[in-house]
């Protein structure tokens, strides 16, 4: 069997190579001439997968490592008698650590206490849901905006305007979608003007769920607004005069961590076992490795603000992509658009909050309640 799959897809070799022969390429590479005779085409969020790609090759099966499937033609694949996978939930641990950083450098810029304020999730599939458990958990205040969910689950929802009236944070997790619930600039002109003043708008979906030509001109007219962009509108090139304008500006990197992207791989290895009807047999916890930092200690007495920030910190602090990626900005177009991929590409290596250990040595339940909701494991040690 012939595999193409992207280059930037860990654990390739280990799950895969039983099966055939694999082919790594960029995955803004991947053309009709390298996938003519491949029967499994592996990829990330970079590689459209349509009719235009796979009409007339051999492929059979279409995994994408990644949440989202708008670069995905479903009906094409439909049609074509083409089974598919995506990896729901890898990578969403990584979006909440991401969400969390970023709220710590917001918090700390502009003088802001993070319990008080009223946070706006808008999507809660797989990472906005993990995001409200734990800011809920922290005991913070949280309104969730999701139609398709409301009309189906009659749950506890809010609309977008209630969002936008009421919330002084706003985190972006909605997928890319057409239709009925169609999210491409979702986030308008005309919703930026009915923003709260000091509002912080952190989008780490798809670029184009935020009109950024929007956001730009309304950054520049002076809005009291605050901006952190993980993803944008025409990558890989980012727009320089909206990115000088955002707190925090990074490479479509927040669900990056190590154990999310090995999830993606394990996830499409275990559906591709399930189309061939055979039994898998590689287990993900054989292949990871062992963390840097596995165990923290925090005496009990600690402020829970320093701790909160020490144990997100201690995993993830965004500060180091917004540099690296403003130092990618001073060069020309093309250059810029290499050194988007490439530093995701090299992407170092980052660990999630959950499986990290934390002594808490004496008794203080706030203190290990804190700790729990962020996901981290406790060790109570007297």
């Amino acid at each position: 069997m012939r595999i193409v799959a992207d280059e930037n897809i860990p654990l390739l070799d280990e799950f895969f190579a039983g099966f055939g022969e694999i082919h790594r390429l960029p995955g803004r590479a991947i053309g009709r001439a390298a996938v003519a005779d491949a029967e499994l085409l592996l990829v990330r969020s970079v590689t459209s997968v349509d009719r235009a790609l796979l009409h007339g090759s051999r492929v059979r099966f279409v995994g994408t490592c990644t949440i989202g499937t708008d670069h995905l033609d479903l009906d094409y694949f439909s049609d074509a008698g083409i089974a598919w996978s995506s990896a729901p939930g890898c990578n969403a641990r990584g979006v909440v650590d991401y969400v969390l950083g970023s709220l710590l450098v917001l918090g700390e810029r502009l003088g802001a206490d993070l319990p008080q304020r009223t946070y706006g999730v808008v999507g809660a599939g797989q990472v906005g849901e993990r995001l409200i458990r734990v800011l809920r958990a922290l005991g913070w205040r949280v309104l969730v905006c999701d139609p398709p969910r409301q009309r189906s689950e009659c749950g506890d929802y809010v609309s977008l305007q209630q969002i936008v009236e009421q919330c002084d944070v706003i985190s972006l997790h909605t997928p890319l979608t057409r239709g009925e619930f169609a999210t491409r600039h979702l986030i308008d002109a005309e919703v930026l003007e009915r923003l709260r003043p000091g509002t912080w708008l952190i989008n780490a979906s798809r670029g184009a769920v935020l009109d950024t030509e929007a956001l730009r001109d309304h950054l520049q007219s002076g809005a009291d607004l605050h901006a952190v962009l993980d993803v944008w509108e025409g990558e890989p090139l980012v727009d320089l005069e909206l990115a000088a304008l955002c707190h925090i500006a990074t490479p479509h990197i927040a669900g990056y961590s190590l154990d999310g992207k090995l999830r993606g791989t394990a996830q499409i290895y275990q559906a591709f076992c399930r189309a061939r009807g055979i039994e898998p047999t590689i287990s993900l916890e054989s292949l990871t490795p062992p963390r840097w930092l596995p165990r923290l200690s925090i005496a009990a007495g600690s402020d829970p603000a320093w701790a909160l920030a020490t144990v997100c910190r201690a995993i993830y602090d965004p500060r180091r992509d917004d540099a690296d990626l403003r130092r990618s900005l001073v060069v020309d177009q093309p250059a810029r658009k290499a050194g988007f991929d490439l530093l995701r590409k090299r992407y170092p290596v980052r660990r999630e909050i959950e499986g990290l250990e934390i002594e808490l040595r004496g008794a203080d339940e706030p203190l290990r309640a804190l700790i729990s909701a962020l996901g981290a494991r406790v060790i109570n040690v007297n």
